[in-house]
């Protein structure tokens, strides 16, 4: 599994993985880290104009994170993926914080069970409950400097 800087070319996938728009998905791209995880197969130099979804296949992605830190805390604002894409693409934001000795913050759908794991796997803490996103309530977890 290959981690990578998400490219608007990436747009299409991201939409496919996240069930949402392309251009919600190109915007996000564009206005916070977006880091993918791809297979270990795809070959880095192949030209992604050739695949139907103008850009890279949602089958190559395996999974995505995007965050942004704000004050002391970094927040993910989304992650999706294969149970393992989900592990390793959290190492991520965990790294960018222990450099800048800020906290981690998720928000995961009190249904998303393999973001639950996979959070917990990796150290963080759950919190409670988070805010209602479109009145569907979510969990809170945190990981400390």
């Amino acid at each position: 599994m290959n981690v990578r800087d998400a490219l608007e070319a990436d747009a299409d996938a991201l939409a496919s993985i996240a069930d949402s728009p392309t251009d919600v998905m190109r915007n996000l791209v564009h206005d916070r880290t977006v880091r993918v995880a791809e297979d270990g197969n795809h070959d880095p130099n192949a030209d992604v104009s050739d695949s139907q979804y103008d850009g890279s296949d949602p089958e190559d992605l395996l999974g995505f994170i995007s965050f942004d830190a704000r004050e002391d805390t970094v927040h993910v604002t989304q992650l999706d993926g294969t149970d393992e894409a989900c592990k390793r693409l959290l190492g991520e934001p965990v790294r960018f914080a222990e450099r800048e000795s800020m906290a981690v913050e998720v928000l995961a759908s009190q249904d998303a069970e393999p973001i639950h794991r996979a959070a917990e796997e990796v150290g963080f803490e759950r919190r409670g409950r988070g805010p209602q996103f479109d009145g569907s309530p979510t969990v809170r977890f945190r990981l400390e400097p």
